[in-house]
């Protein structure tokens, strides 16, 4: 005689579970053979409906002794801005740590500038130049995009 455990899962789960695994692969299948084409990068859509930036800047990100961070504009070698210990810019560092890991993992230093650029339609783009590496910033929210677009309205700003 078998007998039910209160840790057994009950068959109608299990069959619910498998399913929805088999609708899964079904719908992954039926689009891999229907040629159904993935979504375009951003890149590639602005490329393709001749999009052209509006504004850009190359900046270099460097860290200072008291765990700050000066943002220097490589074009004039002005400091656009510091972000200092405690202010609320962890979207900026969040973004950056990322990107200089990357280049950590490939061997490249600070050195190289990411650019930052405003398009036509309005995006904004941080684009590593060492790595190629680009992160569309408008995903992140108005407040988080805002952090970085501050990067491009100061007046030695303008390109």
């Amino acid at each position: 005689m078998t007998r039910a455990h209160p840790e057994d899962v009950p068959r109608s789960a299990l069959i619910l579970a498998g399913t929805l695994v088999a609708f899964a692969f079904t719908l992954t299948a039926g689009m891999r053979i229907a040629h159904v084409a993935p979504a375009a990068s951003p890149a590639l859509l602005r490329s393709a409906e001749h999009i052209a930036p509006v504004r850009s800047r190359d900046l270099r990100f460097v860290d200072q002794a008291d765990r700050g961070v000066r943002i220097e504009d490589v074009g004039t070698g002005q400091t656009a801005s510091v972000i200092v210990p405690g202010q609320q810019t962890g979207f900026i560092r969040g973004v950056m740590r990322g990107l200089a890991r990357e280049r950590r993992m490939r061997g490249i230093g600070s050195a190289p500038a990411f650019t930052l650029t405003r398009w036509q339609d309005g995006e904004l783009t941080l684009t590593d130049t060492a790595t190629g590496r680009s992160i569309e910033l408008n995903a992140f929210g108005t407040t988080n995009r805002a952090a970085f677009a501050a990067l491009l309205d100061g007046p030695e700003a303008a390109r």
